[in-house]
Order: C-alpha cells, then structure tokens, then sequence
C-alpha cells in the first residue's frame, strides 16, 4: 500500500500524458475489428497445417490458380498456426486480445526507449504518439503484427549491449530471428539495425584510432559482428534454408503486387496512411534540424534507410514510426530540457495529485470497457462495434454453402479470404489477397469483370462463372450491368453482399 501510495503521489501531468496516449493505443486495438482481407486464409493454413503435420507448397484453394507454386506459406507458417490455435482456444475474442498485447507490447519498448533517450516524459509521449501515428493503418490482424514486437526487442537489445555488453543476452538474437523468418518476411529489417549497430561501432573504432595515433581496437566490434552471425544462423532455421531468398525475389520483384497492390506502392498525400507519413516525416525533419542537439550516426542512417522505404512502400511507413519516434523524442527532448534549465521545477499540489489520479482511474476504466466484452458501451459506429469487421461476407457464404449454390463463384477479392476459411473444399476461389500467386492475366480479368468492362460478360462464360458474390459498396458498375443483362437472378442480399446465379 505504501508503494502503490508513493506511485500516485509522484503522478504528474507529465505521466498522464503518456497514460492517455498508451490507452489511445489499447483501446483503438481492443476496439479494432478483425479485417477480412489477410485473417482468414491464414488461418485457414494454421488449420491445415495441423491437421496434415506439413505446410502447403502449392495452391489448393483457387481454380484460377490450383497447383501452382506458392513459396510464401514457408514465411508465415509458424504465425499462421498460431492464430489458428488462439481462435480455437477463445474464438474472436481471444485473437483480439492476443493482438492488443503483441501490438501494445512493441509500443511499450518504443516508449521505453523514447523515455531513456530523452529524460523527459513529455517528450516520450510525443515520440510514442509519433510512432503509434505511423503505425495504426497497419495494426489488422495478421502475421506482419507480430514482427513489430520482434524489431522492439531487437532495439531494445542492441541499446542495452551498446551501453553494457553482456554476452548473456547474444543468443536471444538466434532466437529471435528463428521466430521472425518464421513468422513474416519483414526479418531483413532485423539485419538492418544489426547493420545500423555495426556501423555505428566502427565510427567509434575510426574516431578513437585517430586519436590515439593509429592505435585501432576492434574488439567493441565484437558485439554487432556476433549478434549478427547468430542472427544469420537463426535465418537458416527455417523449413526451406536459403529458400527464405526465394520468398524476398518473389515479393520483391514482382510485378503483380507492384501494380495491384496499393500498400505495396509509393507513399502519397492521395492515402491517409501516405498523407500522415509525408507529415510526419516533414515534422521530425524540423525537430532535428533545430535541435540543440547534433544527431546521431544511428539516427540519421534510420532515417535514412527508413524514410527511403517508407517513400517507396506505403506498407513501410509502420516500421519509420517504430524506429524513429525515439529519435523524434531525442530532439524534442533536448529542446525541453534546454528551456527547462533556467526554470525551477514545479511541485505538483495536493489537489494536481488528486486531479491526475482521478484522471488515470479514467483512463483505467476506459481501457477495461474498450475490452471485446464491454466496448457495446462504446459510442462506436457499427463498423467499429463489431469483432469482426461487417464487410465479411460471413451470413452470405452460410446461404451460399446451405443453398449449394452452382460454382464457380466469381466474387470481389477481399472476400476470397472468407471463402478460403470457410467454404472449402466446395467453393474454390477466383482470387484473394495472395495476389503474387496469381498470374496478370487472371488479375487483367478479374478488373475486367470488377469494373463491367466491356466483355465483362463473355469474359465470365469463359470462366464458366455460375454465381457472383459482390461487393455492394465498390462494385455499383457490375452491379448494375448485371442487372441489365437480365441473365442473373438475385437470391442474397445485406447491406454488404449480393448473390446472384445465372437463371
């Protein structure tokens, strides 16, 4: 009691401005549903792998598709797992929950460090908010989320190994990168900051030999250079070995995702995510150039290589925030701390004390009724209130599978995740959002038929389409040449998904 009574009397304004931001973070995960694009196939390989005791080499899932190659289950196999084996362990809710930790967990050493390089929790909250700003457009649920606590930790050892080598704590680098070439293909960033680490040891080494006349001692070198080889050796324990390679070319080089994919494509102010990016990346460029303080190598090679990424793939603009809100709270503290050291520092009064514990309870139960159970109570909207995201076409496949439907479908392509969960084996896809996996061609077609292109019709009997599963919201065009055409009959209707079948 004498503890917890010391901790709310040393409460401050300051703290509370960190409180509120990491209970933003909270209950925006507890409150986020789950997305139908990426959850569902994944989870659909978790089961599967279970229950065959191996991980799938090629499409079963497609008819547009069946038999091809598809290297990328050898990177996500162990998350894909693990989801399914939260969802059987607590259904929806638990996977949002398993989320919320994972996420909020990553963000917690970014605050971490954000505090230890600045000294002043003010300027903490700011690099945390900077961080979780950049992030949220990626926070859905799929296997990416997990890497973000992989890179925290990565940071988190290299700053503690820089100020006080422990060989202890080497091999958590071979553990950590087992998990994460595992887990995502996001495992090169891990190298990067071993990278970043690295040379920034070896300036170190230069400035030092100068000034001892040549003398050079490489032993600080040591650390980067054996974390890094454990790191590599942890990347070699995967079920393909170097197959990982093939998994970076194919991503990487194709030009499916490059042209189709928006997250995969520049950052731009025609985007949220892109239109926060390119702001906060102006933002942090003005705090580091009046800052009193020079940055460091480490610092500007992070904003450099991410900045660079971020500017290329929308999807990188998660990992500028997570790598570079520390720095914004470096600079910005510095600032502060300047300002701050001609004044004396204000004792908080009784009634502050009292207004800034009222404040947390607040803040503390708004966390707990963020939580699945409770967040009805919420002001959400209904896209908001649910678990799992509305758009899902789940009442529309159980009318699909129950009125056994003729196949093939043709459907809009976020819903092929659903139907690879749920309408297997009867319903094969014609896409979803293992987009490298499908040729050009088939993705040429399907925009062909999206959009009621002319021959979108003809273009459907070549496929031997039976029904079409559609998207009301994004598909008005097809929506509407079908219905002129008069050889679709309408049997299913939401808000969200119609079912037709050919008459």
């Amino acid at each position: 009691m004498k503890r917890a009574a010391d901790l709310f009397n040393r409460l401050s304004i300051e703290h509370i401005w960190v409180l509120v931001i990491g209970a933003g973070i909270i209950a925006f995960l507890n409150t986020h549903p789950v997305l139908q694009n990426d959850f569902w196939w994944h989870m659909a390989i978790g089961r599967e792998i279970l229950a065959s005791g191996r991980i799938p080499q090629v499409d079963i899932y497609s008819f547009t598709a069946a038999g091809l190659p598809y290297p990328s289950y050898n990177q996500f196999w162990l998350m894909d797992v693990v989801l399914y084996a939260v969802y059987s362990a607590g259904g929806i809710i638990l996977i949002v929950l398993f989320q919320m930790v994972v996420v909020a967990s990553a963000y917690a050493l970014v605050l971490r460090q954000c505090y230890r390089v600045s000294q002043n929790w003010r300027a903490a909250a700011f690099g945390l908010l900077f961080a979780a700003a950049m992030g949220m457009g990626n926070w859905n649920v799929r296997p990416q989320a997990v890497a973000y606590l992989y890179a925290a930790v990565f940071v988190t050892l290299i700053d503690r190994l820089r100020s006080k080598p422990d060989w202890r704590w080497l091999p958590v680098f071979l553990v950590g990168m087992t998990l994460w070439v595992n887990s995502h293909g996001t495992f090169p960033i891990g190298f990067a900051l071993l990278g970043i680490w690295g040379l920034d040891v070896l300036k170190t080494v230069f400035q030092q030999g100068q000034k001892e006349n040549g003398i050079w001692d490489f032993k600080p070198l040591f650390w980067p250079a054996a974390s890094a080889f454990l790191a590599l050796a942890g990347c070699l324990i995967n079920p393909t070995g170097l197959g990982f390679l093939t998994y970076l070319t194919n991503m990487t080089g194709s030009q499916v995702i490059q042209n189709f994919v928006g997250e995969w494509m520049p950052s731009t102010f025609a985007t949220l995510d892109g239109a926060i990016f390119l702001s906060g990346l102006l933002l942090l460029s003005v705090v580091l150039m009046l800052s009193p303080k020079r940055p460091s190598l480490p610092t500007v090679l992070a904003y450099l290589v991410f900045s660079f990424l971020a500017l290329k793939y929308l999807r990188s603009v998660v990992w500028f925030g997570l790598f570079l809100g520390p720095a914004a709270a470096e600079h910005l503290g510095a600032w502060m701390n300047s300002r701050q050291d001609s004044r004396s520092p204000v004792r908080p009064t009784r009634v502050s004390r009292m207004l800034n514990i009222m404040i947390t309870v607040v803040l503390f139960l708004f966390v707990v009724i963020s939580l699945p159970w409770f967040k009805h109570l919420l002001p959400l909207t209904p896209e908001k209130a649910a678990l799992i995201s509305p758009e899902t076409p789940i009442k529309a496949t159980q009318y699909l599978l129950e009125h056994k439907l003729p196949g093939p479908v043709f459907h809009a392509m976020p819903y092929g995740s659903y139907l690879i969960w749920a309408a297997q084996p009867v319903y094969k896809v014609f896409v979803d959002s293992r987009i490298e996996l499908y040729s050009e061609k088939t993705w040429q077609d399907y925009f062909l038929i999206f959009n009621a292109v002319r021959g979108w019709d003809e273009k459907l009997a070549e496929y031997g389409i039976q029904t079409l599963l559609l998207e009301v919201k994004t598909q008005p065009e097809l929506k509407a040449a079908v219905e002129a055409s008069g050889e679709w009959k309408l049997v299913y209707q939401d808000n969200y998904v119609l079912l037709y079948t050919r008459k």
